[in-house]
């Protein structure tokens, strides 16, 4: 029999009637100064300007985007720009794109030049591959000939692969079903160069392990003299298979097996191995160590095409190998190793120097992580950027001017600038963004190192980008201002935010930030919710746009939150080794207690926040943190929302989890004290559970195993899951806005931003 709920004959229901009768809405409004979950999921008001995919011609001498076309309707022509001057044509228009027999032109979804930008290859009509939707259908339109090709043959629609033009433009490589393909742009004639893909045999792309925490997907490489291809080849056979349920798609259940290495458990293997661009056998080059308990996660040809480079970690991640194999005899050589007494870091993509001679190298082996340059030979590194502050990431090198462009910010964790340094080792870094502009730059260079797309944005400040040249950072135009976005925010009702840093004891200082409510008075007391990361993959404390997340943040605040977030120990943020690499080996604890130390000590110095109303949440690692918060610390969190979390660090793959807790054998006390499983049981507070059962990263096992361990200890708890999502919980209608409603909800009600209790009590799946 179906029943009213219990709220419809609740004293709140009545008071809601009355409400609703004075036309007061429950959380949507008409006014343009207050945020709704409406304006900013459902309408997506507050979407920056789109400018691009932008792509640099690999001579430098300009770049291309698409442009909205002034001829066919929702479609767009690419657009090549001189850099310098401004000036623009339509290299391939839209009209171009049309298939034969068709109406419409290809709708664009990325695309790449051969370096004679006489071929244009586009990518369209793409399909998920786990997190990225990374398999699809490839056009090529020849300029000259003013011909549009689909490639592949007879494959299956949307089944091509990282397709790539050879460097004379007259081929393409790419991988169809876990076989490696080249195909003529001039005969069209296809010659596989593998033949033994399968479900457990993979060429040219990677298993799921390689994908998400290496993020190799693009698993092949021409040589630059075109003649051979380099490439990755796993064996899943013995890896533990994972297995995905979906109840809701069909009539009975579908089920979705594959290859997760969990903690402790069994690999792929890997090798790396050449073949003939015109087909063959391929040159493996043998590993002397066992296969599936090392990792090989970058690869790259040398400029002479005679070698091959790559990296190779041992399972520990302790030691990282550069090693260089010869294509003729297949003998592999150490051209240098990097160790470390916790984990070492893989040094993403090759930047060479001085014509192939010399390669760049980010290596923490003095405490911070600093750029050197390395000898494809195998000499001796040689530093570039002396000083106590660490490289983030490398920007371009300019060989004429003798210099390298980074990112750093010696002064301050949170912000992020451009400095340069001779590659020489002869001089010390200058900083080349501007004073004055503090916040977040970014930089996507030209392939000479001359120009750059250079975007700036603060905390609350949403990016603009332009074009600078690199050598004095002069800007030549604004490519996207987005001022309908800042007029927008404008009219909104905000509170004021600060950075700030929390010291903890005598030697550690945390960074944070902290979003006011607009009517802010430091004599009311408010309640504070915490966001939560506090693992190495990721940083909460930044001084940039924060896209959705600071948007719904700001909409709490609008209610009557303080928001806050603190970045502890272990966090990837500019601060030295011993900063970032103090958590080995106890993830989930260290973080965790200086979390919780963080909020204490926020309470004794803001007598505006109410210590009986303190609240947590995160995602992923942040679920998980949210977990070990309120469980270890049940006194200080009252509220807690996890979300798409890991229970228990057992549960997660081999690769992330391993890097930073050792080998579970080897550190079981970590495993189980790192693990919020292991605390549930001391639960006193308001605890709501959100989960994709779809989920192929963090799986939906760790939230049946935590309500298990909830129910033995018979703690309340409440739980919404949503079918067949995945790790982000984005996918099926209206899923976003309900997510956040949910969240949103749950936290009015269980540390409402009035002291006493709530007025409405909404549902809540439990």
């Amino acid at each position: 029999m179906r029943c009213a709920p219990n709220f419809i004959r609740s004293p709140a229901f009545f008071w809601l009637l009355a409400l609703l009768s004075t036309g007061v809405s429950l959380g949507e409004t008409n006014d343009p100064a207050i945020l709704t979950l409406e304006r900013i999921i459902t309408k997506d008001e507050f979407k920056p300007q789109e400018w691009g995919p932008a792509r640099w011609l690999k001579d430098g001498s300009g770049y291309t985007t698409l442009e909205k076309s002034a001829v066919i309707k929702d479609a767009r022509d690419v657009v090549r720009v001189e850099p310098e001057t401004g000036q623009s044509e339509v290299l391939v228009a839209a009209a171009d794109l049309i298939p034969s027999g068709k109406k419409e032109p290809l709708k664009i979804e990325d695309y790449a030049w051969s370096d004679d930008t006489r071929k244009l290859l586009i990518f369209t009509n793409r399909k998920r591959v786990w997190r990225r939707e990374t398999r699809g259908d490839y056009w090529v339109w020849d300029r000259k000939q003013r011909q549009l090709h689909i490639l592949g043959g007879k494959a299956p629609a949307s089944t091509l692969m990282f397709a790539q033009f050879s460097p004379d433009g007259t081929r393409v490589a790419y991988v169809s079903q876990n076989n490696l393909y080249v195909q003529s742009l001039e005969t069209w004639k296809i010659t596989a160069l593998t033949h033994d893909g399968s479900e457990t045999i993979i060429n040219g792309t990677s298993d799921w392990v390689y994908e998400e925490e290496f993020g190799l997907r693009n698993g092949f490489r021409w040589s630059p003299d075109q003649q051979h291809i380099a490439y990755w080849q796993f064996n899943t056979t013995a890896v533990p298979e994972f297995k995905l349920i979906n109840y809701t798609d069909s009539l009975y259940p579908k089920v979705t097996s594959y290859g997760y290495p969990k903690v402790g458990q069994t690999n792929s293997a890997c090798r790396v191995g050449v073949v003939s661009a015109a087909g063959g056998p391929t040159r493996w080059f043998l590993p002397e160590v066992d296969s599936r308990n090392n990792y090989i996660p970058q690869m790259e040809w040398a400029k002479d095409s005679q070698r091959v480079f790559f990296q190779r970690i041992n399972r520990e991640q302790n030691t990282n190998q550069v090693l260089v194999g010869n294509i003729r005899s297949g003998r592999v050589d150490v051209n240098l190793t990097e160790r470390d007494d916790a984990w070492v870091d893989v040094r993403e993509g090759w930047d060479w120097a001085q014509g192939g001679r010399r390669f760049l190298w980010l290596s923490e082996r003095d405490g911070w992580n600093h750029l050197y340059s390395a000898d494809a030979g195998g000499a001796a590194l040689t530093l570039l950027t002396p000083g106590d502050y660490d490289v983030l990431q490398i920007v371009a090198i300019d060989e004429v001017l003798g210099c390298v462009y980074f990112i750093a910010s010696p002064d301050k964790a949170t912000e992020r600038y451009l400095f340069r340094a001779p590659l020489d080792g002869g001089g010390w870094a200058e900083r080349m963004t501007p004073a004055g502009s503090a916040g977040c730059h970014s930089y996507d260079a030209s392939p000479d190192g001359k120009w750059a797309f250079h975007t700036f944005s603060r905390f609350g400040v949403p990016p603009v980008t332009d074009l600078v040249r690199l050598s004095d950072h002069l800007s030549f135009r604004t490519l996207a201002d987005n001022a309908v976005l800042k007029g927008k925010l404008a009219d909104l009702k905000l509170g004021r935010t600060e950075f700030f840093r929390v010291a903890i004891s005598n030697r550690v200082e945390l960074d944070g930030w902290c979003i006011f409510p607009p009517d802010f008075d430091p004599a009311r007391k408010y309640p504070v919710l915490f966001h939560v990361y506090g693992e190495p993959a990721g940083t909460t404390v930044v001084d940039r746009w924060g896209g959705g997340n600071y948007l719904w943040h700001s909409l709490l605040a609008q209610r009557g939150y303080v928001v806050m977030s603190v970045d502890n120990r272990g966090t990837p943020a500019p601060r030295g080794r011993e900063w970032r690499k103090s958590i080995y080996r106890q993830i989930g604890i260290l973080a965790s207690e200086e979390q919780a130390n963080a909020v204490s000590e926020i309470l004794k110095d803001r007598e505006y926040l109410d210590p009986k109303r303190v609240g947590v949440w995160g995602w992923s690692g942040g679920g998980s943190m949210s977990l070990n918060a309120i469980f270890r610390h049940p006194d200080l969190y009252q509220t807690a929302m996890a979300v798409a979390f890991v229970a228990n660090q057992r549960y997660y793959d081999t690769v992330y989890q391993e890097r930073y807790m050792s080998l579970p054998d080897k550190n079981p006390d970590g495993f189980r004290d790192g693990s919020p499983i292991t605390f549930a049981s001391q639960l006193k507070g308001n605890l709501l559970l959100v989960y994709g059962t779809g989920d192929d990263n963090c799986h939906f096992q760790n939230c049946e195993a935590l309500v298990n361990e909830l129910v033995r200890h018979n703690k309340k708890f409440s739980l919404m899951t949503y079918p067949n999502r995945t790790h982000a919980i984005s996918e099926g209608e209206n899923t976003k806005r309900h997510l956040y409603e949910t969240l949103t909800r749950y936290l009015e009600e269980n540390l409402p931003a009035t002291p006493g209790p709530s007025p409405i009590q909404l549902p809540v799946q439990h």
